[in-house]
């Protein structure tokens, strides 16, 4: 019987605060001091159209202005670039998030190790690529997006301060993943009935923080009945080898999940008989703020719902001109089922029509025709609803490390 996310959510939680979880790579110490850093970080607000910088350090691919926003060592895709580009995110338009930099790795020597006390006999085994590839086959559409993702507007539209990178609407891309199933890995590696824990870690640089706290290298535990569930070891995306910022040679990809989840560059996986965390569901990945638990929330685990249109902010639309406008919406909740959008600031609205049927772990397409009568700014609004019946709100609940927008996004364009 598997346990449901929130209940293993909540069981972690309290485990680790009491010290019966393990917090794999940093001290107790260092952990509780990070942890109450992390519940005091919103004192530096960010803002809408923050100026980024001229390049991404570390990022392989190409990042041309008018497909990329550079924010430090990350790049999100504009959302106005992926009008006409089908439903899939091309892969060089997909956004990138960094901890650090994208590494170099050859995927003939590429190994991954799977190991820990959750395997019969505690044992190690090695899986190489060839070894993945000669396992049964899964395809599966999926997107994958940033915990951050809308975070400026908990600034730029709520007036209210949070800390990270200052995202808007495009640290998200939807890519055809072809890889294993992890489930398949760990039971031909010996998974153990004693298993509770499943830990994946990257091969990129360890991560430093800005008061010198060496966190290690990127890792985030799984609950066994997630791993066991929809969990892929990815060697493809979109028909090709996984490009060098997309986790060549192999990735994790959680469906539906937060960003980091989906660990990239995966060189190990550690198996565990005892629960686990790591920096990035303690101090990271959490809600804190006056609105939620003390000592934070617990960890984040499924995406929300949003909404973004394919146009750049204060684009200009003639007047007397019907244009056709086009977005995207999705939720981690389920499929989206219904967009409605309004022209004149959330006055009135009317829906959207729909050109995908609603996809689990996908988004929808979407279009409206407009006709603007006079001159002017205008604000476009766009929300939706999913198949648990849940729709987007005026507001989100404000958390001071900026996760999981998911308010109505207004959106400024003007009649010319």
């Amino acid at each position: 019987m598997r346990t449901s996310e929130s209940a293993y959510d909540r069981r972690r939680l309290r485990q680790w605060l009491a010290g019966e979880a393990r917090a794999d790579g940093v001290s107790r110490r260092d952990m509780l001091r990070l942890l109450a850093a992390a519940g005091l970080t919103g004192a530096a607000p960010v803002a809408l159209g923050t100026p980024a910088a001229a390049a991404a350090p570390g990022i392989v691919k190409p990042l041309p202005e008018d497909r990329f926003t550079v924010r430090g060592t990350n790049a999100e895709t504009r959302f106005a670039s992926l009008a006409g580009t089908g439903y899939h995110t091309p892969n060089d338009r997909f956004f990138v998030r960094n901890h650090t930099a994208t590494p170099t790795l050859s995927a003939s020597d590429w190994v991954l190790t799977v190991h820990g006390d959750g395997l019969t006999r505690d044992r190690t085994v090695d899986f190489t690529l060839a070894d993945l590839r000669a396992l049964p086959s899964v395809t599966h559409s999926a997107f994958v997006e940033c915990a951050g993702n809308g975070r400026s507007f908990f600034t730029g539209q709520q007036g209210q301060p949070v800390s990270g990178t200052a995202w808007t609407l495009g640290a998200i891309g939807v890519a055809r993943w072809r890889g294993v199933r992890l489930a398949d890995v760990l039971r031909r590696a010996g998974l153990s009935r004693r298993a509770v824990d499943v830990l994946p870690r990257g091969l990129d640089a360890d991560y430093v923080t800005d008061d010198g706290t060496n966190l290690g290298r990127v890792r985030r535990p799984l609950p066994l009945s997630k791993a066991l569930d929809d969990v892929l070891l990815a060697y493809e995306m979109n028909g090709e080898p996984l490009p060098p910022d997309h986790g060549h040679p192999v990735r994790v990809l959680v469906p539906s999940w937060v960003g980091i989840a989906s660990v990239k560059w995966v060189g190990d996986i550690e198996v565990s008989a005892e629960p686990l965390y790591s920096p990035w569901n303690t101090d990271f990945y959490r809600l804190f703020g006056d609105a939620h638990p003390d000592g934070g929330s617990a960890p984040l685990t499924r995406q929300t719902i949003k909404s973004a249109w394919e146009l750049d902010g204060q684009a200009n639309l003639a007047t007397g001109v019907t244009h056709r406008l086009t977005g995207r919406s999705w939720s981690g909740g389920g499929g989206v089922v219904a967009v409605e959008v309004s022209t004149d600031s959330g006055a009135t609205w009317r829906p959207a029509r729909l050109h995908d049927a609603p996809r689990r772990d996908g988004w929808v397409r979407w279009s409206t025709h407009w006709r603007p009568a006079k001159p002017g700014p205008r604000t476009l609004l766009a929300r939706a609803t999913d198949t648990t019946g849940r729709t987007q709100p005026e507001a989100t609940v404000h958390n001071t490390q900026g996760y999981l927008f998911d308010a109505v996004v207004r959106h400024p364009v003007n009649a010319v």
